[in-house]
């Protein structure tokens, strides 16, 4: 499989989704690697992409690794079109708001890689490639 881009034909502009409050911010940041921590950012601001990203990234096995992932790539989904998204263009990971849906689907690559999924692991990278060719600069493999 070849990572093709998102064809831009339409002239979409780069989708950017809005910043999370600041105390979402600020409790995330608190909370670190902390399992409870981020449970309890992820349930006060359920909307917040990077807290289901850092659960994901924290998780202590796959499967809950990728329960969480595709909690933040869905909400994720939600936040993309609700911003203006329709299937089409760019989402840079150079736009810091954008990271957490982008490792959400990094980490939903990954995880169903680690469970044998390797389709899904396929098509989450080639997403990945499509919405940034520079994702993994940011993001790491």
């Amino acid at each position: 499989m070849t990572d093709y881009p998102v064809q831009l034909t339409r002239g979409d502009a780069p989708t950017v989704l809005e910043e999370a409050a600041p105390e979402a911010r600020a409790a995330l940041t608190a909370a670190g690697t902390d399992p409870e921590a981020l449970r309890a950012v992820a349930a006060a601001w359920p909307a917040y992409l990077d807290a289901w990203a850092a659960l994901a990234e924290t998780a202590p096995d796959p499967v809950t690794a990728y329960a969480f992932a595709r909690v933040g790539y869905h909400r994720g989904l939600d936040q993309l079109r609700q911003s203006g998204w329709r299937g089409s263009g760019r989402v840079p990971v150079s736009e810091a708001t954008n990271r957490g849906f982008l490792s959400s689907l990094n980490q939903l690559r990954r995880a169903a890689a680690m469970i044998g999924e390797d389709a899904e692991a396929e098509r989450c990278r080639v997403f990945l490639s499509q919405l940034d060719p520079g994702w993994r600069e940011v993001l790491g493999d």
